[in-house]
């Protein structure tokens, strides 16, 4: 079960991630902080104030773009392009018991692999993926004759939960059950390490929350996504 201010949190888990298990990654201040470009676009803020915005502007350059997914969602002004807008659904699995894993055979993924993983992100869009991003965690995949065609791993950390992300599967490799057994196996590592797996999905995605649901994760809340880019 999650304490009160674990909860308080995951209420606004880029943020909270930025100022704790990842603020040597964090670039920014008190008003807003994001990941290095190369790592994730992610960006979080801790409420809004004309401050917010000269934050933002102090780490995105222009050119490069940004991804808020979090409770406060800053009102831009015309050197910004917004590029997206959307819900994001956050779940939480607090049941402790494992999962089972199945007999797909999958291996673990580092830096060489970083090439055939972004290729399968931008294919499937499960979220944002950057060279660097495979520093937030461990990840894992599939593989049929030596094509990468699945993978999953962990991104944010807030107090003891850790995030289930980019798990996606290539059209061609669908149906074969690789999406549950890699978050089967993700949700069993952090399950054994002591922490409570958490994740975010955007609302529209029904087949990616059916599936969740099935193992064992529950709807927590609900905040935008919004994205846009500098452009001045």
């Amino acid at each position: 079960m999650l304490s009160t201010d674990t909860g308080r949190l995951l209420d606004n888990p880029v943020w909270s991630c930025l100022t704790t298990r990842h603020a040597h990654l964090a670039l920014g201040g008190q008003f807003a902080r994001r990941y290095p470009a190369d790592v994730s676009p992610i960006a979080g803020v801790p409420g809004l104030s004309h401050a917010t915005i000269t934050a933002l502007e102090e780490v995105v350059a222009i050119g490069d773009d940004v991804g808020i997914p979090g409770p406060f969602v800053p009102v831009l002004p015309d050197n910004w392009q917004t590029l997206y807008e959307s819900r994001v659904t956050q779940m939480i699995r607090a049941a402790s018991s494992l999962l089972p894993e199945g007999d797909v055979e999958i291996s673990a993924l580092g830096p060489g692999d970083v090439a055939e993983m972004l290729a399968l992100v931008d294919l499937t869009r499960p979220g944002p993926f950057r060279p660097r991003t495979i520093e937030l965690g461990r990840y894992i995949g599939v593989r049929e004759r030596g094509r990468l065609v699945a993978m999953g791993g962990e991104r944010m950390w807030v107090d003891h939960c850790r995030e289930v992300s980019a798990v996606c599967t290539h059209p061609d490799a669908q149906g074969q059950g690789y999406a549950r057994a890699l978050a089967a196996r993700v949700v069993n590592r952090m399950l054994r390490g002591g922490e409570i797996p958490f994740l975010h999905v955007e609302g529209q995605n029904r087949r990616a929350i059916d599936l969740y649901e099935s193992l064992g994760f529950a709807r927590r809340t609900e905040f935008p996504l919004f994205v846009a880019k500098r452009i001045g």
